[in-house]
């Protein structure tokens, strides 16, 4: 064999075993470097029924074979649709957590099918002091104003979903941001119970009263609470108030209510006599 032929067949060989070695390198110790697809995923927590916005959401790179299915690529595919589920911070959207429809009419996608949302003006107090959150569950509790005779509270629905909480403006009010504005938390409720928290608004006053979302008991046969509860005696002084004042005309209720809280005045006796048993002296009156 001619020393050019040797040559060749040498370097053929260690052109093969050259390529081997960095295959096998390549397939065993190398890192792997996979293709990374842009996601739109959450810029920061939302809670259900959020509309997002561009500063709503954010582009990062996921490794192609870590994509969820049914994640959203282009950031023009989440604006304006309405999240029904909550979503975390760097999380990646998915279709199937969006609304379908766009703008305020996909809000109206979270209620529940059978269900209806009816929003409650409530207060600071009336609102358990703003712990009150969205999938938060609460009480009902329905206040008939009126008298003593008439005054009572009743627990009118029990372990109510809200659906969100916010703000309303108060009619003639601008939408100034200084302007003051009343709380409000929208509730998920069949439409009985629909009805009964409308009528509850319009004949006296509504408070909430916070559950734990893992408590399903219902109070049963708890019945409505009056004054009574609060005072066992107004009863018998509104009873002596109006032996006090009979013969009088009184036809106000609040008349009896003011001298129920009246300090009944003693009654003077008629005839007091001094007796004396020796060197101890008593009174004793006769009427």
């Amino acid at each position: 064999m001619d020393r050019q032929k040797a040559l060749l067949i040498f370097g053929t060989a260690l052109a093969a075993a050259t390529l081997l070695s960095w295959f096998l390198y390549a397939n065993t110790v190398a890192p792997k470097t996979e293709t990374q697809v842009r996601v739109v995923v959450a810029a920061h927590d939302m809670p259900l029924g959020t509309m997002l916005r561009s500063a709503d959401i954010k582009l990062l790179s996921y490794p192609e074979s870590g994509i969820p299915k049914g994640a959203i690529l282009e950031s023009k595919g989440a604006l304006n649709h309405v999240l029904l589920f909550p979503i975390t911070t760097n999380e990646p959207v998915i279709a199937s957590k969006l609304s379908s429809l766009t703008g305020t009419e996909g809000i109206s996608a979270t209620i529940e099918p059978g269900y209806r949302a009816v929003s409650v003006a409530i207060t600071d107090v009336s609102g358990v002091a703003g712990l009150i959150q969205p999938n938060s569950r609460v009480d009902v509790l329905f206040t008939r104003t009126g008298t003593v005779d008439e005054a009572s509270t009743s627990i009118i629905l029990q372990n109510v979903k809200v659906l969100s909480t916010g703000h309303f403006l108060a009619a003639g009010q601008t939408a100034d941001a200084r302007a003051p504005k009343s709380p409000v938390v929208t509730l998920l409720l069949t439409p009985p119970d629909a009805q009964k928290l409308e009528l509850a608004k319009n004949q006296g006053r509504i408070g909430l009263s916070l559950r734990n979302p893992l408590d399903p008991s219902q109070a049963e046969g708890s019945g409505p609470l009056t004054a009574d509860a609060l005072d066992p005696t107004l009863q018998d002084r509104i009873a002596k108030a109006r032996r006090r004042g009979a013969g009088k005309d009184l036809p106000d209720p609040k008349v009896w209510e003011r001298l129920a809280k009246a300090p009944a005045k003693e009654e003077k006796p008629s005839v007091v006599v001094d007796v004396y048993h020796g060197d101890k002296h008593v009174q004793e009156a006769f009427k």
